[in-house]
């Protein structure tokens, strides 16, 4: 079975400097049909003006991944952890008992243009963690990349929950094949371009979920 969810259908909350879709419910956009996907909680596709950002704020008992399409993206956070990622980088902040964070463009002109993805964890009060490594876009060129999972496979970054996050770069006649286990679902997001998976075309911001099927493609 596959349903499709087209990028219109999203939340939408523009912020003067914050210009940011909603997959699933979050702040103030509540949708009882979306609310989550299986530990799938958050994915926002963000766009952050130029010499702006996310002041510092906490979260808790989250696995809260960040990968940046366009720009850069300025991060601190209470654990003592500071960087700037880049596309091609995937950061995991895993919140647990308690993180605060800032994330910021620090730009002078260009808009930073970002997922935010989380995760719900498979048990709560684990201890804050962080996590980040670059997957070159050769790596992602014609196949589905995994970045992340619960064992850190393929070089990925870990996350606390049964969950398998793969990344990819298509062109042309380029394809993948990912093969379901029994009981397995999927989740697709376009981030930018258009794709056909399962014979259903998607554009940017399109997404579809996958259950009961052998593989998709």
């Amino acid at each position: 079975m596959i349903e499709i969810r087209k990028a219109e259908e999203r939340g939408y909350a523009d912020h003067g400097w914050l210009k940011s879709y909603h997959s699933f419910s979050f702040a103030d956009y509540y949708d009882p049909q979306h609310v989550q996907f299986g530990p799938l909680r958050v994915i926002n596709e963000d766009r952050v003006a130029p010499g702006m950002g996310f002041g510092t704020h906490g979260h808790r008992d989250m696995e809260i991944i960040s990968y940046v399409l366009e720009g850069e993206l300025a991060h601190k956070d209470s654990m003592g952890n500071g960087s700037v990622i880049r596309p091609g980088d995937v950061q995991r902040m895993s919140a647990g008992t308690g993180v605060r964070h800032s994330e910021y463009n620090h730009a002078a002109n260009e808009t930073t243009h970002f997922l935010q993805i989380w995760i719900v964890p498979d048990r709560t009060g684990i201890e804050p963690g962080y996590e980040e490594k670059r997957f070159e876009a050769a790596d992602k060129r014609g196949r589905l990349r995994l970045v992340a999972s619960p064992d850190g496979a393929e070089g990925s970054v870990v996350v606390h929950q049964d969950v398998r996050l793969y990344a990819g770069l298509f062109d042309g006649d380029e394809s993948a094949t990912l093969a379901l286990q029994p009981a397995r679902r999927a989740y697709v997001h376009v981030a930018r371009g258009r794709i056909v998976v399962n014979g259903q075309a998607l554009e940017a911001g399109d997404a579809a979920k996958l259950e009961a099927a052998d593989a998709w493609r």
